[in-house]
């Protein structure tokens, strides 16, 4: 089996957008969770929310004009992330006619909900006036679920499979780990993967129907996305993306490329909606199967991992997933590793999340440092005795393993084991 590193990555997220700025805001505590009238004259409970600022100016120095009128917000951050990854990745971008295919390169890059907005505000309203012919030409790749990934394997030219995975909030963590196996067995030489969604009030208005979105904070936003906290009211909703590089070593090694971290292991696994778990809840048997059978595939003890990059949304579900890791890694508080939630500072990215929480993932893991969830100084009660692997502010750690772990509507997992860049390390720890 090949080795398979990170060596390319891009991110497009409500606090910050490229490497430099998102480590940077992870590292200060920044939040990018604002306030946002119109949620309030729509009648949302919920008037926060995270989305990436400048995009309108920003968006015109990726893409034509032309480009744009068939890109709708999914689209766009999912070709900003990409683009960026597949620079850093130490690629030049091709041109859109004579360059040949990449046959080598793949891509998986997950939505959770799609291009709702473009059906909302354009497709709806015209069906509903009798005005299906001014619909346009490209109404169908803006709706369709694959746009994300069809518009970045058109600008990039790939040959490989080019694809879109939908597992709700597991999204972008499933991306990923499909992306290692793929890149493992030999089935291509490197993946774009990651996951990426849309701003629209019309994705967001169902969840604020379910009351499971933030309350009490619409005149502190920054201080609405509280993980962990006693206070929690619920997540914040937000959009981005982030994707990854996912490359075989000896690929990477033939080009020189500057190698991030490694993944040796993964899964993704169903609750089956059984033992305690729902379309909306966790098996918590689930959970722990899936973190355990990451681990086996990794090769890596439970006692080796030292940092958690949680799901953690902000909502009842928090203290159970502490729980299931405690279970999972078979160890009790006192012995537990670091845990952090990237959510208190970006809210929940549904679809993106688990892609934008990898790139936090890695950057932590490849630059030494544990970033700090903000809004849990009041910490839940379950979970004080866990309090001091729960960071507040930004720790600098030379970490060596850190799982990823996303838990999506369905019952569905997902987690990765990765691993800091060891030029010399043996495939197998033990």
């Amino acid at each position: 089996m090949r080795r398979v590193v990170v060596t390319g990555m891009g991110v497009i997220a409500p606090n910050a957008h490229g490497l430099d700025d998102f480590e940077q805001a992870l590292r200060e505590g920044r939040s990018g969770i604002r306030f946002y009238e119109k949620l309030k004259n729509l009648g949302f409970v919920c008037q926060v929310g995270g989305i990436p600022g400048g995009v309108d100016e920003l968006k015109r120095s990726y893409f034509a004009e032309e480009a744009l009128l068939a890109m709708n917000s999914n689209m766009i951050f999912a070709g900003i992330a990409g683009i960026d990854c597949w620079r850093d990745a130490g690629f030049d971008l091709p041109d859109r006619v004579e360059s040949p295919v990449d046959w080598d390169t793949a891509a998986t890059i997950g939505t959770g909900i799609g291009g709702v907005d473009t059906l909302g505000d354009f497709v709806v309203p015209r069906v509903n006036e009798g005005k299906v012919k001014r619909l346009g030409s490209t109404t169908v790749e803006q709706t369709m679920s694959s746009s994300v990934s069809a518009c970045l394997g058109g600008i990039l030219g790939l040959g490989g499979q080019v694809t879109t995975n939908s597992s709700a909030c597991t999204t972008g963590t499933e991306a990923i780990v499909n992306a290692f196996f793929q890149v493992r067995e030999g089935r291509a030489k490197r993946v774009l993967a990651g996951g990426s969604e849309g701003c629209s009030h019309y994705i967001w208005a169902g969840f604020d129907a379910m009351r499971v979105l933030s309350r009490g904070y619409n005149e502190q936003p920054e201080r609405a996305s509280r993980p962990l906290s006693a206070s929690a009211a619920g997540f914040v909703p937000a959009s981005g993306a982030g994707i990854l590089m996912v490359e075989d070593l000896e690929s990477a090694q033939a080009r020189g490329a500057r190698i991030y971290a490694e993944i040796v292991g993964g899964h993704v696994n169903c609750g089956g909606q059984r033992g305690g778990g729902s379309i909306t809840a966790p098996n918590p048997a689930g959970v722990v199967r899936c973190v355990r059978a990451a681990l086996a595939t990794a090769g890596v003890r439970p006692d080796e991992v030292d940092v958690i990059n949680g799901h953690l949304t902000a909502t009842m579900a928090d203290p159970l997933e502490v729980a299931n890791w405690s279970v999972a890694l078979e160890r009790a508080p006192g012995e537990f590793p670091l845990i952090n939630s990237t959510k208190s500072l970006i809210g929940h990215a549904l679809g993106a999340a688990g892609g934008i929480e990898c790139v936090a993932s890695v950057l932590q893991l490849s630059r030494g440092f544990v970033h700090g969830s903000i809004n849990c100084e009041d910490l839940h009660t379950e979970l004080q005795a866990y309090a001091a692997s729960i960071p507040r502010e930004t720790k600098e750690v030379q970490a060596r393993i850190l799982a990823k772990a996303s838990f999506g509507f369905g019952d569905v997992n997902g987690c990765l084991i990765f691993k800091r860049w060891e030029p010399d390390a043996s495939r197998r720890y033990h």
